[in-house]
């Protein structure tokens, strides 16, 4: 599957390989085989995998799968979950991490896991992120569902369906004006509510859209304002691709982002405006107010992501029908 040889029938061939190693795998444990629900764990959140019952379970380091690629990212463990979550022991398989366009591989090669997961049986797929926050309303902690995107390298021709239509997998020219599905949206705010009253948790749900940038770097103060004036709430590095390959399968999409940094939207400090400011150590503490860092993004989400991953919980019980 190198960059250079990526075709339909390569991609078709690649899945069908990954997806029948993978049930060599799940062989002895039948009613994880065909999970309705895919969740995509990002930065920090991974954590939702040690919530999944012991027993039974899988697990599938991304090394050992053909087709998969490693991520290089920390937050980013790099295995396949398949187990039972929740109350109701629902059957899911979580990505425990995901690949990135900045770390070298090409869109479609982050967008094959999703592929892999609707060949697999997933119809519902939960797609969580960590992103920086644009919206001067939005603080950290706060968990933004999306209801709409905006493909920066999309646009500028890094997209995952470009080249020949896959039939295998959906039809040319699919409509994302419905990408985030209404329905699963209301379900998730009403589960909120309902976590609030149990967990007199005080942190806050909003619906906004996410821009998707290519990264690695942060966003520059003057590419924040431009972001936000596009109409942007949150900032990331992944997500959309998934959502477009999982769309073009026809999944249902829920997609949240954990704020875990608020952008710098204030506009660079003018050297010619600091003249009488002081030494080189004073100049450092105004120009690197509110400087993101990788770290500091994993730290500020590790309270949030407990609660982001009890509300995926409690979403998927109320979600599943109540077996008779």
């Amino acid at each position: 599957m190198a960059a250079t040889t990526f075709t339909p029938d390569s991609i078709v061939s690649a899945a069908r390989e990954t997806v029948s190693f993978i049930s060599s795998r799940l062989a002895e444990y039948p009613q994880l085989a065909c999970p309705n629900f895919g969740i995509i764990c990002g930065s920090g959140l991974g954590g939702l995998a040690g919530t999944i019952a012991p027993t039974p379970q899988v697990v599938i380091e991304y090394a050992d799968i053909p087709g998969f690629a490693v991520s290089t990212v920390v937050g980013h463990a790099g295995k396949l979950v398949f187990g039972l979550l929740g109350e109701k022991q629902t059957p899911c398989v979580l990505m425990a991490g995901r690949v990135h366009f900045y770390e070298g591989h090409t869109i479609e090669k982050v967008a094959f896991p999703v592929r892999v997961l609707h060949l697999l049986g997933v119809t519902t797929l939960i797609v969580t992120n960590a992103a920086g926050g644009l919206n001067p309303e939005y603080n950290v902690g706060d968990v933004v569902v999306l209801n709409d995107h905006i493909n920066i390298p999309g646009l500028a021709g890094a997209h995952p369906l470009r080249g020949p239509n896959i039939e295998e997998f959906g039809t040319r020219f699919p409509a994302l004006s419905d990408a985030y599905d209404l329905a699963l949206r209301r379900k998730l705010h009403l589960t909120y509510k309902r976590q609030q009253e149990v967990m007199r948790s005080k942190r806050r749900l909003h619906e906004g859209v996410y821009v998707f940038v290519s990264g690695p770097s942060f966003e520059t103060r003057a590419e924040c304002r431009f972001l936000r004036v596009l109409g942007a709430d949150v900032v990331g590095m992944s997500t959309v691709p998934e959502i477009i390959a999982a769309r073009h399968a026809g999944m249902r999409i829920l997609a949240m982002s954990l704020v875990t940094n608020c952008a710098v939207l204030e506009p660079t400090p003018r050297g010619d405006a600091v003249l009488a400011e002081g030494g080189d150590a004073e100049l450092n503490k105004v120009i690197e107010k509110g400087k993101a860092n990788h770290e500091e993004v994993l730290e500020s989400g590790k309270e949030a992501a407990e609660d982001m991953q009890r509300l995926v919980r409690m979403f998927i019980d109320e979600l599943v029908e109540t077996p008779n």
